[in-house]
């Protein structure tokens, strides 16, 4: 509903409150009348306190409890740091309201123009309405709890033993990347809640041939490729499944053509048309770094293979990840390391002393159990399951989903993940297919020999030691840290002052501590009344603190080039300019301000990104 009402308010300039207020009675008024009142007496009785008590009273979904409600804490106590979302998901959002509609921004920032809009169109309405960042974790927190149950549903309607899925529906959702963006302003983990509501409604329309369950399909399906074109490949899945369902919406034409319609412009459809117009690429790939488009399918194949490796697989802590990143190129074979090196962003190889959302995959712990899952069908020979009576794995009561179909289903995934893997050479693929997991994870586990490993005890206590390392992984994320990281460790660091891992970690925390608000000193030297600020700093520069209080002021990028009669044009009088970014154009401080007739009127050191360290910021008024 709120990427349909962003893209419809936005072609008509109402971006703003009154058009949000008007188009939400709109559409509560529609669902209203078509049939969405809920019957609430029949929702009381469903609900059973005592039988909900009783399942969490179970190690697993305790365990899933404590971590939901560890999850919440982080997302309540800490303004959002994720750099991604500041540098430009949250600018882009605040452009738009400030306009009242889409429009390519002018910015150094390519992404603030080309990237799927997915989360930005559900924060939105939150940033408008509340003038904050600190709800938006709820955007990742929601999807993260409904994961359990889709996943359970998705597994066994594809062949799982519900024994065993009971178990993963509890364990996959512990994988760092769901962990560690469910209380933040990530984009990554929020559609696997679309990639499995896509592949569960469409199973459902197979059984039921209810053409309601092929609208919701389409619409999860639409909504999957919306948040981010990395889950195109997805659609194959999606339509192995949802085509033997077609003839269901053959007597329902006029239904039809309103959700087909709904769906292009709850998809990737939008962004595409608009990239065509503007960069006469719908990818937008033409915009991005060298390495983002792979050249060589086949070693986009095994390189990406690698890379999920590395960033699934590292320890989740590995404090050689300095001495790795130094000299990772030079210990790596001559044949490994030249292909990755031409086809793949720079910075594939880097590692981080602990996970974090950035670039972490499942991690270690859910990973090893899906590589031992797997290895466990292959080597097992199946026994004799009394688990399931009904043979299928699919739901009890319902009929089961052909052969052929449950094999699409489980293979699918798989030649869609290779699909990514030919196109990509993105660095952080791991975190990037977080919606491909909990479909690639049935082929690993459907098999009668599944129900008999998840009851060994070894394995009981090992899926409770994942859990166990999950909730540290939670505890000491930088972005979120729940304990007094920076007190311990500034106590720890005076103390042992030689101990560079010490700093290092202090350095880390604080810099993540500040990012929310990184040029907050300066943002105190803005006149109080001023509506606009120019913003000159890099793509990776965050402008979030000039923003502040959001709905007060407008942020416009400048850039080097800019001359004085455009930033007077703009009706700027202050220019906020980063001195990394003015060192790596190669422009000089003096000559940009006799060019644009300005002065400096005050100067701060702050650091965005803990490899940049400590940068010089000016404060320019132009004269």
């Amino acid at each position: 509903m709120a990427s349909l009402g962003g893209w419809l308010l936005s072609a008509m300039g109402m971006l703003n409150a009154g058009g949000y207020l008007v188009f939400f009675a709109i559409a509560g008024l529609i669902w209203w009348q078509t049939g969405g009142r809920l019957n609430w007496a029949a929702t009381r009785r469903d609900f059973n306190w005592k039988r909900i008590r009783r399942r969490f009273r179970r190690p697993l979904p305790c365990a899933f409890a404590i971590l939901a409600v560890l999850i919440f804490l982080g997302g309540v106590l800490y303004a959002p740091s994720n750099h991604t979302a500041l540098t430009y998901r949250f600018p882009r959002v605040l452009s738009w309201l400030a306009e009242g509609k889409w429009y390519w921004i002018h910015t150094p920032d390519y992404r603030m123009n080309n990237r799927a809009c997915g989360i930005e169109w559900l924060s939105a309405p939150l940033l408008l309405f509340t003038h904050s960042t600190r709800g938006i974790f709820l955007l990742n927190l929601i999807p993260f709890l409904l994961l359990p149950g889709l996943i359970f549903s998705v597994c066994t309607r594809l062949g799982v033993r519900g024994r065993v899925a009971w178990q993963w529906m509890w364990l996959l959702p512990t994988g760092y990347n769901f962990v560690l963006q469910a209380s933040s302003a990530g984009n990554d983990t929020f559609p696997t809640l679309y990639a499995l509501a896509a592949v569960d409604f469409a199973c459902r329309a197979y059984i039921s041939r209810r053409p309601s369950d092929v609208w919701l399909s389409m619409l999860s399906v639409a909504l999957l490729t919306g948040a981010k074109a990395s889950n195109l490949p997805l659609l194959l899945p999606w339509a192995s499944l949802i085509l033997p369902s077609l003839p269901i919406v053959r007597r329902h034409p006029a239904q039809l053509l309103g959700v087909t319609l709904i769906s292009a412009f709850v998809s990737f459809l939008p962004t595409a048309i608009l990239n065509i117009h503007y960069c006469d690429d719908w990818s937008g790939l033409k915009l991005e770094h060298g390495g983002m488009d792979m050249k060589n399918p086949l070693v986009g194949i095994w390189g990406n293979l690698f890379l999920f490796c590395l960033h699934n697989f590292a320890p989740p802590f590995l404090p050689q990840a300095s001495w790795w990143n130094q000299h990772a190129l030079s210990v790596l074979p001559k044949v490994i390391e030249a292909p990755l090196s031409a086809n793949f962003e720079a910075t594939y190889h880097l590692l981080g002393e602990i996970p974090t959302e950035d670039w972490v995959g499942t991690g270690l712990g859910v990973s090893l159990l899906m590589v031992v899952a797997g290895l466990y069908r292959l080597l097992r020979r199946p026994g004799v399951d009394n688990d399931d009576k009904s043979g299928g794995g699919v739901l009890t009561g319902e009929r089961h989903l052909p052969e052929w179909l449950r094999r699409a289903g489980l293979i699918t995934p798989w030649i869609a993940l290779l699909a990514y893997c030919m196109k990509s050479g993105m660095v952080t693929g791991a975190r990037l297919i977080s919606p491909y997991y909990p479909l690639l994870l049935p082929l690993l586990i459907v098999g009668k020999e599944q129900s008999d490993l998840v009851r060994r005890r070894w394995w009981q206590a090992i899926a409770l030691g994942v859990y166990g390392l999950t909730f540290i992984v939670l505890i000491v994320t930088p972005g979120r840290p729940l304990w007094p990281a920076q007190t311990v460790l500034s106590k720890a660091a005076a103390q042992h002052p030689e101990q560079r891992a010490l700093s290092r970690a202090l350095t880390v925390y604080r810099v993540y501590g500040e990012r929310p608000d990184p040029l907050g000193e300066l943002r105190t030297k803005l006149p109080s009344r001023l509506e606009l600020v120019g913003f000159m700093g890099t793509e990776d520069d965050i402008d979030i603190s000039l923003w502040h209080p959001l709905g007060s002021r407008r942020v416009v990028h400048v850039l080097p080039a800019d001359s004085a009669e455009e930033l007077r044009a703009q009706h700027l009088e202050y220019v906020v300019v980063s001195g990394f970014n003015l060192k790596e154009q190669g422009v000089e401080l003096g000559g940009w301000l006799s060019k644009v007739r300005g002065e400096v009127a005050g100067t701060i050191n702050a650091t965005q990104k803990v490899s940049e360290g400590l940068q010089p910021w000016y404060l320019v008024r132009l004269r």
